[in-house]
This record gives structure tokens, sequence and C-alpha cells, in this order.
């Protein structure tokens, strides 16, 4: 990504389409681990091996900077699982919306989370499917798999909550389904526009209209087999960008080559060419706005509330969570000397975003 923002750089800068902050972000994503933003030199103590290290520019939006941050939350929510069936349910937006989010992204994509999270709530708290107070872990998507504007909610919730007595009630569909996907549509589709219209004042009646004439989708598939495939499902959806470095295939002057995959063929893998700077674009339309919190928890897991339910639900449902086990992949310590494979490495000097000092090849190695 870096390679290709670098070659339309002079573009970029020009381009009325982008805004400053995008700007800025694509920025940090051009400079991340390069002499720019400045470093480190780090010298073994055993065999005296010297070696320079450039910053990371920890942009939520860089495809290089996403593992680590992720591997930290998935622990986090390790702590946190439950010996209960979890559902995945997806909360899309119809295309009519998208020139709205283009202009006002932050207003459209927070009526999202709000009209998904009520949506769960309602289903939750009437007798009819549960008739308790339900959670829900929330992940913003805004992309397809072209890097097109496809704005959705990747939620996991449990199949069940707890009373106003605190005690434990599951979903009465018996573990099979969470609520009825066709009446959570029309829920869903009445409460975002009521949302929709309290954060847009002034928002087009035209559109109003036409968003309750498009069929809206409400997605539940059946639920995880275990705690482990939580945590799988997780780490999948969790820090995704628009699109990663793996899937840009070739990059030349004016053009970029990328994977996707195609779902209305049984997701048969495909490639797509663009010109560079619409390439850019695409990926600039899924910068999120400045603050903007993409990954929220609600009801029974919100930060507020999961000291207490969490503890209380645990004591109802017997087990305690088997977490599981440690990924035995290798993780880079930046202690340990590549030559002499000894953690004695130590920083004897911060580089400024002017550079490293000049130092010979044979008495360095620079890690990218």
């Amino acid at each position: 990504m870096a390679d290709i923002l670098n070659i339309c750089w002079p573009q970029i800068e020009k381009n009325p389409h982008i805004n400053s902050w995008q700007l800025r972000t694509l920025s940090a994503i051009k400079n991340c681990r390069t002499s720019v933003l400045g470093g480190h030199i780090d010298a073994c103590t055993s065999c005296g091996v010297l070696r320079v290290s450039y910053n990371s520019c920890r942009n939520r939006h860089c495809p290089k900077c996403q593992g680590k941050e992720r591997e930290e939350w998935i622990l986090k929510r390790q702590e946190e699982l439950l010996a209960v069936p979890y559902f995945h349910v997806v909360f899309t937006l119809p295309d009519v919306i998208n020139p709205l989010a283009v202009h006002q992204p932050k207003e459209v994509y927070n009526a999202l989370f709000k009209a998904a999270w009520e949506t769960i709530k309602a289903f939750a708290g009437d007798h009819k499917y549960m008739g308790a107070e339900t959670g829900m872990i929330s992940i913003l998507h805004t992309w397809g798999q072209t890097m097109s504007l496809h704005p959705h909610l990747h939620c996991i919730v449990p199949g069940g909550g707890l009373t106003k007595a605190s005690k434990w009630k599951s979903a009465k569909s018996n573990g099979k389904f969470l609520f009825p996907v066709k009446a959570m549509s029309k829920v869903f589709r009445a409460k975002y526009v009521e949302a929709l219209k309290e954060s847009i004042k002034d928002i087009d009646k035209t559109l109003v209209n036409a968003l309750f004439k498009k069929p809206w989708v409400v997605y539940a598939k059946r639920p995880f087999g275990n705690a482990h495939s939580v945590i799988e499902y997780l780490g999948r959806y969790t820090h995704k960008i628009a699109i990663s470095n793996h899937r840009i295939k070739s990059i030349d002057e004016s053009r970029v080559t990328f994977t996707y995959k195609d779902y209305r063929s049984e997701a048969k893998k495909c490639e797509m060419t663009l010109e560079a700077m619409e390439f850019v674009r695409r990926f600039a339309m899924h910068i999120l706005p400045k603050g903007f919190v993409r990954i929220r928890h609600y009801g029974i897991l919100s930060s507020t509330s999961k000291k207490i339910t969490i503890p209380c639900i645990r004591l109802q449902t017997a087990t305690q969570v088997i977490l599981p086990p440690q990924s035995t992949a290798e993780v880079y310590n930046p202690k340990v000397c590549k030559h002499c494979k000894t953690e004695t490495m130590v920083t004897i000097e911060i580089l400024t975003k002017r550079g490293p000092p000049a130092i010979k090849p044979n008495e360095a190695e620079t890690v990218k």
C-alpha cells in the first residue's frame, strides 16, 4: 500500500475529493516504518551487531500495524467469554445511503450502531423471544471485496440475557437461532431511519422515502460451535481494513491489480485492475472520521456493566470457559539479536525524523 501511495502522492495531494484528515492518514501509511517517522539504533552487547529500526505509524487503517493491536484485543476478549451460545448477526445498509455516507459518514455510521443495538435490545426484551437484557459486540466494516462502499455491522450476540432479578435466561429458540430475521429487518429499517432523522435534521425526504422502498437485510448465522469459534471470529473481523497488502498483486505507474472474492459465484477468487488514483480513492472512502469508535460494546457486555454481569452469568452457567491454546507463531522480540540469537539488544540512540546517521552496510541491518 505504501508503494502505491508513494507513486501517486503528487496527485493525491492535489485531489479535491480527498479531505485533510484522509490525507493525513494516507501520509502516515506512506511513511510507516521509514526514516521519515524516526526510529532508534540498537546494539547487541554480546556480538556488537547494530540494527536500525524505524517507527510504525500505529494508524488503525495501516495494513502493517494491525497485528499486535488485534492480538491484544483478542486476549482481553478471551477473559470475558461465557459458556453460552453466541450468534453472529450482520446489519447491512442499502446502497441508496452511500452518497450520504461519503459526505456525512459520522452521522450515517453512528445511526447504524444505534439502530442495530436498539433492534437487538427490543427483541431481547420481548418475552416472546427472550425477556431479558442481552449484550452485543459490534464491529463496523464499510467496504466490499472490491473496496466499494458497503456499510455493515458484524455483531456478536450471546444467546440469552439477564432478567431484572439478575437470573440468566436463554433465548427461546433453544440455541437454534436468535430472533426471526424478517421481523428484525423491518424493525431495524424503522429504527435506522428514526436515528438518521435525529442526527441530520434537514435530511432529504426523497432519501427517506427511498430507504423505506428498499429491501433491508439482517443476516444471522447459526451459533458458534464453542468459545474457540468466537475467538476465531474476533481475530478475523476486529482489526480488518479495506484491503491488506497480500491481496495487492501488481503495481505500476498507473494501475493496481488486486484479488477479491466474488460471493455471487461461490466466493470464487478473481482479480481486478484499477487506475492507481481510483484505487486510492476507494481506499480513502473507508478512512473513518477522526475519533470515531468502530468497535463498540453494549448491554451486559458494555464496559460499565461487564465487571458485574460476567461473574454473575458464569456462576449460573456453571463451567469456566476453557481458553484456546495460545498461538505458537513466532513473535518478534526486539531484544533478541538476529546474529547471535541472544536477548542482548539495547537501544543506544534515538533517531529524529531527519533519519539515521551514516552507518556502514556491514555494521547494521535495517528492520522494516
